[in-house]
């Protein structure tokens, strides 16, 4: 947690192993995921019912610490574009003093990575990045409970084309559970 003399925020370590082919990458932790050490803890947040969805797998109702070995069995990893900044509160318009994750461990993390979804338009920022090193990109309407202008439904239907760029490539079998 920040101090006084050290307001920096630490972010949460990748969700990731070596058979991820797919990477969702957030912003920065929201305070609730931080207090809770656990990505999109916010009970507002839709990711998880997202990822329920797209995975046909209730992931929602396990407890945090099952969750993300069922998520890595999709082949599917999280993480966030910045891993420190200051920030009061959880907006992503508050972040003062980004700076980004060592991208360069992807390779060697994930050395199957194919696709990289970002959650939200702040996240997204850093498509380019990753298009530049050979990653299929799309970046997705952010999950978060502040980004109200789209309903569940409609968050749903452009997450399913994270799902569909992948599954152009390699079809429903690599979706399957391991």
């Amino acid at each position: 947690m920040p101090t006084v003399a050290d307001p920096t925020l630490t972010g949460l370590a990748p969700v990731a192993d070596e058979h991820v082919r797919i990477l969702i990458l957030g912003s920065f932790p929201g305070a609730a995921s931080l207090a809770a050490q656990q990505y999109y803890a916010h009970p507002r947040n839709a990711l998880w019912p997202i990822l329920s969805a797209l995975t046909e797998e209730d992931l929602v109702s396990l407890p945090y610490a099952q969750r993300l070995p069922r998520l890595l069995s999709h082949r599917i990893g999280l993480w966030d574009v910045l891993g420190t900044c200051e920030r009061e509160g959880s907006l992503d318009s508050a972040i003062r003093k980004p700076a980004a994750n060592d991208f360069a461990r992807l390779r060697e993390l994930c050395p199957l990575l194919e696709t990289v979804g970002f959650n939200g338009q702040t996240s997204g920022k850093f498509a380019q990045q990753f298009a530049e090193r050979g990653y299929r990109t799309v970046v997705l309407p952010s999950t978060s409970p502040a980004h109200a202008s789209l309903s569940f439904e409609q968050k749903l239907a452009s997450w399913r084309s994270l799902m569909d760029l992948h599954e152009h490539v390699h079809g429903s079998a690599d979706r399957r559970p391991r």
